[in-house]
This record gives structure tokens, C-alpha cells and sequence, in this order.
């Protein structure tokens, strides 16, 4: 089984659509990291928009409230990808160390066999 690797597009249209409040199954790192990077540009773009003022503040906190459930519910989905159980993603409240770990672990390879929480994601 090859995984195919998900397009920045189908990344955003899977995380806001058919994934919005999704907390089970599994996330392949492509798809992981194509949202991440979505809610960045979100986020620059705005700023450069409308910089620190009052509005800008405002609707950057909308935007990221809106993609906050999405984003969590991603990273629960790769870690279940990595065999590992979705409540590891608080090991980022760790002060650095804990970002490392994490951020080590959303960069690991996929299970490449189906696991516990579901088939291997984007398989064809």
C-alpha cells in the first residue's frame, strides 16, 4: 500500500468540510502540514491587512477561533497516525521540551499498516 500525498488544496477542503469536527481516524503528515501552513497564511494575511489595530485583533481572534476545532481535531488524527493516543498532543504545553517532542512526532513517517485507529490515511 502506497500513500499518496494530499494536495494543499484537498488539505483545507478536508480539515474545514468533511473533518471540521472530526476527532477519529487518522491524518497523513502531508495533510497535517498543508493545514498548518493554510492557518499561517490566515493569519499573516490578515495581519498585513489590517495590521495590530483593533479590527485586525478582532477578526484574526474570529478566524482563529473558526480554526481552532479544525486544528485540534487534526492533530488528534496524526497522532492516532503514528499509533500514538490523541491526548499526546498535550505534551506541547511542556514548555520546549514538550514542542520538540511534538513537533518530532507530527513530522514522523506514517504507520504504513493499519493501526488501532483506523486504515492508513490516503491510500489508493
Amino acid at each position: 500500500m502506497e500513500q499518496k500525498q494530499v494536495s494543499f488544496v484537498d488539505a483545507v477542503k478536508r480539515a474545514l468540510t468533511v473533518n471540521y469536527f472530526n476527532f477519529e481516524g487518522r491524518a497523513s503528515r502531508s495533510e497535517y502540514w498543508w493545514f498548518s501552513l493554510f492557518t499561517f497564511l490566515c493569519s499573516a494575511i490578515l495581519m498585513a491587512i489590517f495590521g495590530n489595530g483593533t479590527f485586525g485583533s478582532i477578526l484574526r481572534g474570529l478566524v482563529s477561533l473558526a480554526l481552532f476545532i479544525p486544528s485540534l481535531g487534526l492533530s488528534v488524527r496524526r497522532m492516532h497516525d503514528i499509533n500514538r493516543s490523541g491526548w499526546w498532543i498535550l505534551i506541547a504545553l511542556v514548555p520546549i521540551v514538550g514542542w520538540i517532542i511534538y513537533i518530532v512526532w507530527a513530522c514522523k513517517q506514517s504507520d504504513v499498516n493499519p493501526n488501532q485507529y483506523g486504515p492508513v490515511p490516503n491510500c489508493e
